[in-house]
């Protein structure tokens, strides 16, 4: 047999590696790092200074303008510019928001796969001029992409039922290496099995402001003295909801910022309970990673949500009522329930959740663009 040529990919519309932000950044890192491992050239366009490789991925380092609205859109545009004239065998784009880039690339005969996340024109921290923004990018990811993909087949079912194309479905990855503890408990003052963890960007459609009192209303109907709530994560944009939320620091609510990397896994092993409440979007890493940890989770009851914990997760909502406080309850004074839901989530994400399968399906996909 004749040995698979390695291909040239970029990935653009993220903040770059290493993954120091979200989603798409986790995302980027543990794809791109798998695909040199395979011995394909990879390369990631990233918006922060630093080395220019890192585990043998390819930095390219542009600027962008630093604005909730422009930030992501303006880097975009610079990477497709700078792509187009690079001899990439395909391009992944991430997110719908930089589909305005698509057309730039296919006049420059470069296949171009786009990953759309969620339905992102949903968000409330959008306005008019946003919204519109994530309408035109649906429409040009399916009039000019090679290939959109979804991350969870509820968003592949909104194209199919809105635009009338088939995209492929490729959920993400939740490994975790086997490694020791950090010393990061110790420095906030956490004992294991002890503290609740929140993890999200600090944004209206994320609800950190209703977990936290939910948190608070949950301390007067049980006993929470034995496990504060860790709000893990920043805001940018949103710094009205970010001061609010800190009004409510003390030494039982804990804001002790964005935490990547071995520190973030550690909190994530010995968590006594997971909070997912996002409103918007497919997977969300953080969520699946509490399950294969070994963490009890409980989500925010959204049709994509559901999708991605089945029956391993408990369920709570926000609005036209708010249940989370005791659900809460509910979860800590049942021990052994705790230890049914953390089974169930590990096995449930060895079963859907692994990189390694995630990798072979990009990689299957973008030898299939390549002419």
């Amino acid at each position: 047999m004749v040995p698979l040529k390695p291909l040239s990919v970029a990935i653009l519309g993220t903040r770059g590696v290493p993954p120091r932000y979200g989603g798409f950044e986790t995302f980027a890192g543990e794809l791109s790092r798998r695909l040199v491992a395979r011995g394909h050239r990879i390369a990631v366009y990233c918006r922060d200074p630093g080395p220019r490789q890192w585990e043998g991925v390819e930095r390219i380092v542009l600027p962008a303008i630093r604005h909730k609205y422009f930030e992501t859109v303006s880097h975009a545009a610079l990477s497709a510019l700078d792509a187009a004239r690079r001899d990439f065998d395909v391009v992944l784009v991430c997110n719908a928001a930089n589909a305005f880039v698509l057309p730039l690339l296919r006049a420059a005969h470069i296949p171009v796969a786009i990953n759309v996340d969620g339905v992102e024109r949903r968000r409330r921290k959008w306005n008019i001029a946003g919204r519109a923004v994530y309408a035109i990018g649906e429409s040009f990811s399916v009039s000019f992409a090679s290939r959109i993909i979804a991350d969870a087949k509820l968003i592949a079912d909104y194209y199919r039922r809105h635009y009338a194309v088939e995209p492929v479905t490729i959920a993400y990855g939740a490994d975790f290496p086997d490694e020791a503890d950090t010393d990061v408990m110790q420095r906030l003052g956490l004992k294991r099995r002890q503290y609740l963890l929140y993890v999200s960007r600090f944004e209206p459609e994320n609800n950190p402001l209703e977990v936290v009192r939910a948190y608070r209303e949950a301390s007067a109907i049980c006993d929470l003295r034995a496990a504060p709530l860790v709000m893990l994560g920043h805001g940018l944009y949103a710094r009205d909801l970010v001061e609010e939320l800190h009004r409510h620091a003390s030494d039982r609510i804990l804001f002790p910022g964005a935490i990547y990397g071995p520190d973030y896994r550690t909190l994530q092993r010995n968590a006594l309970l997971y909070i997912q409440a996002t409103e918007v979007g497919g997977t969300h890493p953080a969520m699946i990673e509490a399950m294969a940890s070994g963490g009890a989770v409980v989500a925010l009851g959204t049709p994509e949500n559901r999708e991605v914990g089945g029956d391993a997760v408990g369920y709570f909502r926000f609005r036209p009522d708010e249940t989370l406080s005791r659900t809460l309850c509910a979860f800590l004074g049942d021990r052994e329930r705790l230890e049914r839901y953390r089974e169930k989530g590990r096995q449930w994400a060895g079963e859907r959740f692994r990189w390694e399968t995630v990798t072979d399906l990009y990689e299957k996909l973008f030898r299939e663009l390549v002419p």
